[in-house]
């Protein structure tokens, strides 16, 4: 009796996904885990809105005026006394972007656009929306 012997080779590979998916759901647990999620909230403003407004793409230095009478310089809160300090050491040759909030009375923001202009800042722009037509 002869017995026979059936020895078959499997030339097809298969890739097992299991050990894949798993190591990509640890990374995306460890990614997930170190990372930390910082907020920083902005300052609310509301711009007045004005049909010629055009966009500025120059470096300049921005001063927001909140609608609860807060300054910011470069969204950082100053007082009064520190704006006017560190505009008096800014060079003159730089640009004053006013973001002042449509409740902030005219008074501050001439107030501001007269000082940067006596020490020596030639160009003061007021920030707005543009309308839409």
């Amino acid at each position: 009796m002869r017995f026979r012997r059936s020895l078959q080779i499997e030339t097809s590979a298969v890739i097992d996904m299991v050990p894949l998916v798993n190591c990509i759901f640890l990374l995306l647990i460890f990614f997930l885990a170190t990372s930390n999620f910082i907020s920083q909230p902005g300052i609310k403003i509301n711009l007045p809105k004005a049909i010629t407004s055009e966009v500025m793409q120059e470096n300049t230095i921005v001063i927001a005026i909140t609608s609860d009478n807060r300054f910011y310089l470069n969204e950082t809160p100053v007082t009064l006394m520190e704006l006017k300090n560190k505009l008096e050491k800014a060079s003159r040759s730089e640009h004053v972007l006013i973001k002042a909030d449509r409740d902030v009375t005219l008074s501050k923001v001439v107030n501001i656009w007269d000082f940067c202009r006596a020490i020596g800042i030639k160009q003061v722009n007021i920030a707005t929306n543009q309308e839409v037509k």
